[in-house]
């Protein structure tokens, strides 16, 4: 008689999310079982619903360690995700795991649960662990039934990710050729900072790089403080401040005021922000950083207003000056100072060489991550969600700062509230990338994609059954699937940089792969339309 299957649920650490979020995670999980049973294997939870909390998912590392000395260690474990999670909540235990592991996520944009699966998935990439993984709406699908019934039969799934290429089967062409690797030794020589405020967000195991894969790089972390932070925001005058939200308003950029700090964005949030957006300026100038990431969740959220309409901000060219408070010099003046969200240090790799390269171009060099959110068919074309939870450029935006507002950031994910920047990304030609480890390796992803302009009803759609507080990207990728972007890529963040045309986007894709081949990453070309 084969072993039950155990299945288990990592959640948030924030305990308003896992209340909000647990009907639909209860819900997945029984039509999971229910798929399970009918193949005629037992299955049962790995932990108990908490009725104190009010919820039955795995909220802590130490929760996580409890659950899993109870689970025998050769059974076969199922992974349900319908929601966003910490992954090092359950990665101690899955790391270890002598028996099979199955990851499995709901195909909806509610709750961000293929974002969760996709950090899950990353990081045990990272680590060298052997997994499947699965992906439905509703269980019932061949996909999914014939995945599950391949995995409860011992074998491990193996998704088609034929669209991955390795660098070395093409020929660049030698202008981009010799523009990337001229980045790439210039910044191996002169070398580079990576400012981090607190390393590693939200149990994102996937998002650190190793120091020693990162120095042959030539970039180098400087571990920043988020109390450091906070105290410089303290020592910001008020006056100052107001004069940031002032040239954003004077920009066109819409604050969404209310009275209610709790659900409302209100002004001493907006004046919070831009003392953040200040002070983040002024110290990455002191250490002479070249990109940095700020954490927030968890260290921050208790004590300021969310980060992300000064992570958007950061990433523009076109942004509020900030000024030296002893000798009034403009800081980082006329440049985009690259942020990675959540401290993701992939992202920040990839947004510092992006920035380095499109600049040597001549184009427009800001970029941003999303999360790899959600995705449906619209018009006989598979158009992806990107949605960065929280803040992305203006110059990405239709209409720029007067295409964009700023929302209150969810209150269950931000007690302290803070401003979004919130827009629709303008249509265009975008690179997307993605740099990741992958078993002690230092690896990354690169591929061309179209962002289209939907009709605002489905836009609004869209942002309906996701977060309609934040920025949003209708993405086309080329030559690309759904089932085969969701097996092969490594994270919940995607990086996006636009070109001017087409041909420039092959151009830089390029550029950017030969600086990724000098700095000693294994690059990989996806899909196709990328010139080639």
């Amino acid at each position: 008689m084969p072993e039950p299957v155990i299945l288990i649920a990592s959640g948030d650490l924030r305990l308003s999310a896992n209340q909000v979020c647990w009907p639909a995670q209860q819900e997945v999980e029984e039509k999971v079982m229910e798929a399970i049973r009918r193949m005629g294997r037992a299955v049962r939870r790995g932990h108990p619903y908490d009725p104190e909390k009010g919820h039955g998912f795995i909220d802590s590392q130490k929760r996580g360690l409890e659950v899993f000395r109870e689970i025998p260690a050769d059974a076969p474990i199922v992974v349900v995700e319908a929601v966003w999670q910490y992954s090092h909540h359950v990665f101690p235990g899955l790391l270890t795991h002598r028996g099979p592991i199955l990851t499995i996520a709901n195909w909806s944009g509610q709750w961000p649960g293929l974002v969760g699966l996709l950090n899950l998935n990353a990081c045990l990439t990272k680590a060298g662990v052997r997994y499947s993984t699965l992906w439905s709406a509703d269980f019932t699908d061949d996909f999914f039934l014939d995945g599950l019934r391949r995995w409860l039969d011992g074998e491990t799934l193996v998704h088609d990710t034929s669209h991955a290429r390795p660098l070395k089967q093409f020929k660049l062409p030698p202008r981009p050729a010799k523009v990337g690797r001229e980045v790439a030794r210039e910044l191996k020589t002169r070398k580079a900072i990576m400012g981090i405020f607190d390393e590693g967000c939200m149990g994102m195991y996937n998002a650190i790089i190793p120091d020693e894969l990162l120095h042959r790089t030539g970039v180098f972390k400087e571990r920043l403080s988020q109390s450091a932070l906070y105290a410089a925001m303290l020592r910001v005058p008020d006056e100052e401040a107001r004069e940031v939200r002032a040239w954003l308003e004077d920009k066109g950029l819409r604050f969404i005021t209310g009275p209610n700090p709790e659900t409302d964005l209100t002004d001493d949030q907006i004046l919070w922000q831009c003392k953040m957006y200040i002070a983040a300026v002024r110290i990455a100038d002191e250490f002479g950083c070249d990109t940095i990431g700020i954490q927030y969740q968890q260290g921050l959220k208790d004590l300021a207003p969310a980060s992300d309409l000064v992570e958007g901000l950061l990433n523009n060219v076109d942004r509020p000056p900030v000024r030296d408070p002893k000798t009034g010099r403009i800081l980082y003046e006329g440049q985009a100072l690259p942020h990675f969200n959540e401290v993701d240090e992939c992202a920040g790799l990839d947004a510092l060489v992006t920035n380095r390269v499109w600049r040597r171009l001549g184009f427009d060099p800001e970029t941003t991550l999303h999360d790899v959110r959600y995705g449906e068919p619209y018009n006989g074309e598979f158009v992806w969600v990107f949605e960065i939870s929280g803040g992305a450029p203006p110059a990405h935006f239709i209409g720029g700062y007067r295409g964009a507002v700023s929302e209150r950031q969810p209150p269950m994910y931000f007690p302290m509230g803070g401003g979004t920047l919130k827009g629709v990304s303008k249509p265009g030609e975008i690179v997307w990338s993605r740099v990741f480890v992958d078993n002690g390796k230092l690896k990354v992803d690169l591929g061309r994609a179209k962002v289209v302009e939907l009709p605002p009803e489905e836009t609004e759609r869209r942002w309906r059954i996701t977060t309609p507080q934040w920025p949003i990207m209708h993405a086309v990728t080329y030559g690309i699937t759904r089932d085969q972007m969701m097996a092969r890529h490594k994270s919940n963040h995607i990086q996006v940089a636009y070109a001017p045309d087409a041909e420039g986007a092959n151009m830089a894709l390029a550029a950017k792969a030969a600086a990724f081949k000098e700095l000693g990453l294994d690059v990989f070309i996806c899909g196709d339309n990328h010139g080639l």
